[in-house]
């Protein structure tokens, strides 16, 4: 996904490292947060062994969207580590989930000024482009997960229609995992669901779960005031603040504090 995130360094466990598991990739970058735009911090060799001391989820590649976080302090991409499951090894980074939406009646589709708000910051790609790990995106930050794309079922070059539909297909999955991080104590209109559904296209699933954005959320603070307060700290990526994040972070706060009667989460009007 073409995107700017905020590279965040994850404290290790005072608990012992689990198995070593060898590299598969030739050479695989280790990146000090779970998805590929974050920091380089180094890199394994293929056939290098690494032990995992927890699991997370990011960005994903070639449809696996868990991260290790390795003894080194930095994730590597779980599709390059020869776990021999498909599927988590050890514990999660982070502990367990803060929240979840019992019900699951929240609005699946964030509206069209949330839609277009990503579209903005995302920016146009006609065609497949490789990102700094050779994996393309196309769209408004679709990050392929099949070679030249073929798992989307629009033709290339896209138009810009067809890549707001794209975008359209990509943004209920972000929706999801934001919900299933809240407790029913939180109360969000439309607009507060979309502008907290950009900022997780944004940094990725895993950096929402552990935020302390959602954990004020489901403590039942207000939620324009813990919006106002935590989304302008995103702003950094590369271990500078980017102006580009400061400007979207911007955004997505007048779109959350713009006011709206439909309910979106917990329950969809």
């Amino acid at each position: 996904m073409k995107l700017f995130s905020l590279a965040l360094f994850a404290a290790l466990s005072a608990t012992s490292f689990g198995k070593s598991y060898p590299v598969t990739g030739n050479t695989v970058n280790c990146r000090s947060g779970p998805g590929t735009s974050y920091a380089v911090k180094k890199s394994y060799k293929k056939g290098q062994n690494v032990s995992i001391s927890c699991q997370t989820s990011g960005t994903s590649v070639s449809g696996n969207n868990i991260w290790d976080k390795t003894s080194d302090g930095c994730y590597v991409a779980d599709h390059y580590v020869k776990t021999g499951v498909n599927g988590y090894v050890t514990t999660k980074c982070g502990g367990g989930s803060s929240g979840g939406s019992s019900s699951g009646s929240y609005c699946k589709k964030i509206n069209t000024a949330g839609v277009n708000l990503v579209a903005q910051w995302e920016g146009f790609v006609a065609s497949p482009k490789p990102d700094p790990i050779g994996l393309p995106t196309v769209g408004y930050g679709h990050l392929c997960q099949k070679k030249g794309c073929a798992e989307v079922k629009y033709r290339f070059p896209l138009s810009k229609t067809t890549a707001k539909q794209l975008l359209s297909d990509d943004l209920p999955k972000y929706t999801k995992c934001l919900a299933s991080y809240l407790n029913n104590k939180v109360k969000l209109n439309d607009n507060q669901l979309a502008a907290l559904t950009s900022w997780t296209f944004n940094v990725g699933c895993g950096n929402v779960k552990t935020s302390t954005l959602v954990k004020r959320l489901n403590k039942g603070e207000s939620p324009n005031t813990v919006a106002g307060q935590e989304l302008p700290k995103w702003r950094m990526a590369g271990g500078r603040v980017m102006q580009g994040l400061v400007n979207r972070r911007k955004a997505e706060i007048k779109l959350f504090k713009k006011a709206s009667s439909k309910q979106a989460y917990p329950k969809c009007q």
